[in-house]
């Protein structure tokens, strides 16, 4: 392996994957690269482990771990795209009704758990960014449980989202291993 130069990091800035994005980009690219680097960085946060470090938690009583933080965007965003945005009878992956928190207690340090989340939290970015590409404008309109919502306004919360929670890997990260930042 090469020697880095920001060894407790997880990659050189010059080798960072989201940078070299969408500069001084219409509204619509802009946000889509956005959504971009915060899923890269939940992927860099999890980059390298295995399932016991994936699966390790916070703090008591915190169910909160790597695993579980990959789990609830594979939920997240099945829920305001597949469910909210295009309109699909998608029932939840992880969560139901009487366990709403499956996708952080079902977090479990077995490989097998741990490629399922993979698989399924990148099928439903697929899904997402195929969506997205194909929505005509960012004021296509659905109905959430709140009310009115353009694709634009799930857009900006999903960026807050994974922002929001990669704060939370940073930390969960640090706790592993050591590593920090970016």
């Amino acid at each position: 392996m090469a020697t880095r130069k920001f060894p407790d990091m997880f990659v050189d800035p010059e080798d960072d994957p989201r940078e070299g994005g969408t500069s001084l980009g219409d509204e619509h690219a802009t946000l889509v690269e956005f959504l971009r680097c915060q899923r890269l960085t939940l992927e860099l946060k999890c980059s390298g482990l295995g399932a016991a470090d994936l699966a390790r938690r916070s703090v008591e009583p915190s169910t909160m771990s790597l695993l579980g933080l990959l789990r609830h965007m594979a939920e997240v965003e099945r829920s305001w795209f597949r469910r909210v945005m295009a309109g699909q009878d998608a029932p939840r992956i992880f969560c139901s009704d009487t366990d709403r928190d499956a996708d952080f207690d079902g977090a479990v340090p077995d490989p097998e758990v741990v490629a399922e989340a993979w698989k399924t939290w990148r099928a439903e970015v697929e899904f997402t960014d195929q969506f997205v590409a194909e929505a005509p404008d960012l004021d296509v309109t659905r109905t959430s449980n709140q009310g009115p919502i353009s694709l634009r306004e799930v857009l900006v919360h999903m960026v807050e989202e994974y922002a929001r929670h990669n704060g939370h890997a940073d930390l969960l990260r640090e706790r592993i291993d050591g590593r920090v930042g970016q």
